[in-house]
């Protein structure tokens, strides 16, 4: 099918979207208004920038509509709800400095003419059976009472503080905008230029792209287009709005609401997509984030499976979470796997999650344990080490995963067996390891922790690791000294080589400095650190430096090895 089949584009401004008549509706279960004090003061500061030069005009990014099968004249909003929101905020904060004039009795008849166009034009017509005020835009089911009844009819809410949290912010950017209007003196001393600035600048020459679309299937098409090219729309609210289009009865929606929250609240929504992900691979291999939608739409097609999708996504939001921090209350009762998932965060290893999530709830908590420890050795043998593509991670511990919560691996062995052709071998590990290097400015953390492990290797006890400065031997900024020993090319290779590097108390880090080396050596046995008293290189050299980077080497295939060779 081709593009223009799916979807129909063009360039628009506020003004043509609002007006004619049209109604756009949030769909009821889409997130509730959430832009705050940054959001408006950037569109504000693009709209000064307008009014200031009337010759520009400022581009509002993409706004994505589904097309009513009913009316041609009614839309839902599938992306772009939070700025149609706050543009129609700042048409009230205009009605309201109108309404200031009127008060003061400046050309009354004439600046309550304007109102009433202004109003029918931009935001709402009169109900001629009530006289009330009603919206061309209707927010989601916790907005939108709120927005009709305080927002669109001008009424001061009696009790902000007990608003909720969207509708406080609702007011807020109302009392934002009226403060900012108030900054334009040229713009609010009369009902002409209060028009002018509303249907000359805000209608005008802010510009949108319009997509409209015909189904959600086609709406996702549209999203990973304009994702490839750089437009940000947001994955979870897609999946989340063709979730809850399974549910028919508004007890189901409720619960599938509370649900959602819960779920959000702990995952975050920049988060959600990778988790899905995740959880996604515990059944079926190489699913890609922008296949999402997709993936979920041919799984799920009615009420009862968006309920159990979304029980099981709960089940592990909590481990997904807790495998990015060490502290999490989930590892309170095993504190045995904290420093397994320190080593998880430091390595930045995400490609794991489906394996553990699986491991996790299959596993007794010893081979849990064990699995996690088996992990950390394999990223720090093939990311960190010999600095391999984790592509090839991304397809074994899917694989892993979905054998585990099919009963074919059962044990941490049968984990490490899946795992061989990613676990280094000794061989090699120690050839990389001889010649890593790293920089303390961009990894210290990670220096320090290889430097810990190779201590209490040494010692034969744990050490803190923030204890310790880190020693360079050749100095970050080499004196003349040392310039006479390496060359320009030797200093910029060497200088965060792993033999260069060392573990020294502070305060004698501090003395040493950039000194010769002769000082430096006399120093050293005073250190209570083993790895630092044995560096008994009569100079520092190429060569002594790249002696003791083999000698740690040589250390570090005993400390990072797998417990099942």
């Amino acid at each position: 099918m081709s593009s223009s089949q799916l979807l129909d584009t063009r360039t628009t401004h506020f003004g043509d979207l609002i007006r004619n008549g049209k109604i756009y509706r949030v769909p009821a279960f889409q997130r509730d208004y959430s832009w705050t004090i940054e959001n408006w003061e950037d569109l504000w500061q693009d709209i000064e920038s307008i009014y200031h030069d009337s010759q520009s005009s400022h581009y509002m990014g993409a706004i994505v509509l589904q097309n009513s099968p009913d009316s041609n004249q009614e839309f839902t909003i599938i992306d772009g709800q939070q700025r149609l929101a706050t543009l129609s905020i700042l048409a009230i904060a205009i009605l309201d400095k109108l309404q200031d004039l009127i008060n003061q009795g400046q050309a009354v008849e004439e600046n309550r003419e304007r109102q009433n166009i202004l109003r029918r034009t931009y935001l709402s017509d009169k109900d001629p059976r009530s006289l009330r005020y009603s919206s061309k835009l209707l927010l989601n089911a916790n907005d939108n009472d709120f927005y009709q009844s305080n927002l669109i009819n001008l009424r001061k809410p009696r009790n902000q503080r007990r608003l909720t949290t969207s509708n406080q912010l609702l007011w807020q950017a109302f009392e934002h905008f009226s403060k900012c209007l108030n900054g334009l003196a040229s713009v609010v001393r009369n009902g002409e230029e209060l028009t002018t600035f509303l249907t000359d600048v805000v209608a005008q020459r802010l510009v949108f792209i319009q997509i409209n679309v015909q189904d959600a299937l086609n709406a996702y098409t549209v999203f990973e287009t304009l994702n490839a090219r750089g437009i940000e729309l947001s994955t979870t609210d897609l999946l989340k709005n063709y979730l809850f289009s399974s549910f028919q009865g508004p007890d189901d929606l409720r619960e599938a609401q509370r649900q959602w929250k819960r779920l959000i609240d702990t995952v975050t929504m920049r988060q959600f997509p990778e988790f899905l992900r995740d959880y996604l691979s515990l059944s079926q291999t190489g699913v890609r984030k922008d296949r999402l939608f997709k993936t979920i739409r041919r799984a799920i097609t009615n009420a009862e499976q968006a309920f159990h999708l979304l029980d099981d996504l709960e089940q592990y939001s909590d481990l997904f979470i807790a495998l990015g921090d060490s502290h999490d209350e989930l590892w309170r009762e095993t504190p045995n796997c904290q420093p397994y998932i320190r080593e998880l965060q430091l390595f930045r290893v995400k490609q794991a999650y489906p394996a553990l999530f699986a491991a996790y709830v299959k596993f007794a908590p010893s081979d849990f344990v064990r699995v996690l420890k088996l992990i950390g050795v394999l990223s720090f043998r093939y990311l960190v080490v010999s600095q391999l593509n984790p592509n090839a991670l991304q397809t074994i511990y899917n694989e892993v995963a979905i054998a585990i919560m099919n009963d074919q691996i059962t044990t941490s062995r049968e984990v490490f067996n899946a795992c061989r052709s990613i676990y280094i071998p000794d061989d090699k590990f120690q050839q990389d390891f001889a010649v890593l290097r790293l920089s303390t400015k961009r990894h210290k953390k990670l220096v320090q922790y290889i430097l810990a492990k190779l201590e209490e290797h040494e010692c034969g006890h744990p050490i803190e690791r923030n204890s310790f400065s880190i020693e360079h031997i050749l100095p970050e900024s080499a004196s003349e000294s040392w310039q006479r020993t390496f060359t320009e090319t030797q200093l910029d290779e060497m200088t965060y080589r792993l033999g260069n590097l060392t573990l020294l108390e502070p305060s004698l880090n501090r003395e040493l400095g950039n000194q010769a080396y002769a000082v430096k050596q006399q120093t050293y046995p005073q250190s209570r650190y083993r790895l630092t008293q044995s560096i008994l290189a009569q100079e520092w050299t190429a060569d002594s430096l790249a002696d003791r980077q083999g000698r740690l080497a040589r250390q570090a295939v005993q400390i990072w090895q797998a417990d099942f060779v």
